[in-house]
């Protein structure tokens, strides 16, 4: 397979998550590659959730290998990393579930086994600014990119693209914070899932000359009906295993604004930059 669309692209943008939580069980979830130009360059970062990676007793994760500067299909590379929790900048508002770790780190420790990733980072400055956001519409199409209930294809390491609308208009601040929602089948493995909004140009021919694809944010939380007939937002749970819960959970999904995650890169490289 070719990758010269930016669909395609964006199969590879998406890291998965493999954890073993304190009391031993196990769960997933996703990340993904976001690259953020600053004072001394540009760099890539790995993004998902903090509740992904606190609580955390170690966690993996998995890449593909690249060959002659294409994509290894079916070539694994894990990353396992003891004391999980530890590796990873947490947003400095503990309100806001979002982590990240620097790639380049991880990308030697790859290399010094003679290993080489292939991914394809998604760049900040898709991030929508306010200008933009006032142009969305109350109802736009969404894409995104993850490992619904721990799904994937395994032969192939590719995540799973899905499509779903907002649900609230991103113009607004949701129960006045930082975050919208989907209307979109979120499950388990879906935290941490990058959030694009996709706009086509109905003037222009088909094919991504057309399209224009924004980043909006990352899913952090569904919504519950609990027995009581209430509906209630709580992270997207990451473990895979079967579980006997007293809530359902809807086809609604929280996203945290992607104006948040280029506020913990910033929180980063300043600390970065200042020590």
């Amino acid at each position: 397979m070719e990758i010269d669309s930016i669909a395609k692209k964006l199969l590879f943008s998406t890291v998965r998550v493999d954890t073993e939580l304190e009391d031993g069980s196990t769960g997933s979830g996703t990340a993904f590659i976001l690259s953020h130009a600053h004072a001394r360059g540009s760099t890539p970062f790995i993004v998902t959730n903090r509740h992904l990676v606190e609580g955390v007793r170690r966690g993996g994760l998995v890449f593909t290998q690249t060959s002659e500067g294409k994509p290894a299909f079916g070539q694994r590379f894990q990353l396992n990393i003891d004391d999980f929790p530890a590796a990873w900048f947490v947003h400095p508002d503990p309100e806001v579930d979002l982590a990240i770790v620097p790639l380049r780190p991880l990308e030697r420790a790859a290399r010094d086994l003679g290993v080489q990733l292939y991914y394809h980072a998604i760049d900040s400055q898709s991030i929508p600014d306010a200008a933009t956001v006032r142009g969305f519409d109350a109802l736009e199409e969404v894409l995104f990119v993850g490992y619904p209930s721990g799904v994937w294809d395994q032969v192939n390491l590719m995540p799973i693209l899905r499509r779903g609308t907002t649900a609230t208009p991103l113009e607004l601040d949701f129960e006045g914070h930082k975050q919208f929602l989907i209307d979109a089948a979120v499950y388990p493995g879906s935290s941490g899932s990058p959030v694009f909004v996709v706009r086509d140009d109905p003037l222009r021919p088909r094919g991504d000359s057309a399209r224009t694809i924004w980043f909006a944010g990352v899913v952090a939380a569904v919504f519950f009906r609990e027995e009581a007939n209430q509906l209630v937002p709580g992270p997207v749970p990451a473990q895979t295993q079967a579980q006997s819960i007293g809530a359902e959970m809807i086809d609604l999904g929280l996203v945290i604004k992607s104006e948040s995650v280029r506020e913990l890169i910033d929180a980063y490289v300043h600390k970065w930059l200042s020590d």
